[in-house]
């Protein structure tokens, strides 16, 4: 069986270390089954991990779709604001149901300063569950995406 003779040499440093230079391949060494003395070589691509997929995503679609060169909050809303926070009753996370009024507060807060088109900003997470409760809840309330 050759799994057992299978050996992989990273040329990656540890999280631990100050540096943390380390190439997205490594390399495969099997013994060749056909000869005693030679091997085969193969490169392995490493795969990313969700954050840097998600991180990518986030940083694809800010590119194309917000320009915030003014860095200037237009309006907001956050669970941890007291006047929400004492308004919504929630044990646990943030449910769908604390999502949905999120969206409707934040489109109240948007179109008393007189902005009715906006761009969602999702920050490269999936388009479900409590990202499309707040976009929905926003719509329901007159923004326009």
């Amino acid at each position: 069986m050759l799994t057992s003779s299978l050996s992989f040499l990273h040329s990656c440093t540890f999280p631990s270390s100050s540096s943390s230079s380390c190439s997205s391949s490594s390399l495969l060494t099997i013994p060749n089954p056909n000869s005693s003395s030679s091997s085969l070589s193969f490169v392995v691509q490493a795969t990313s991990t969700r954050r840097e997929d998600r991180t990518a995503r986030h940083v694809r679609i800010r590119k194309k779709v917000i320009d915030d060169t003014k860095m200037h909050t237009l309006a907001s809303a956050s669970t941890m604001q007291k006047a929400i926070a004492e308004e919504l009753n929630y044990t646990a996370s943030p449910t769908i149901e604390v999502a949905k009024r999120m969206g409707e507060i934040i489109a109240k807060s948007c179109l008393e300063k007189g902005i009715t088109k906006v761009a969602f900003d999702r920050g490269g997470y999936p388009y479900h569950g409590r990202i499309k409760a707040i976009a929905d809840a926003a719509r329901e309330q007159g923004l326009d995406f």
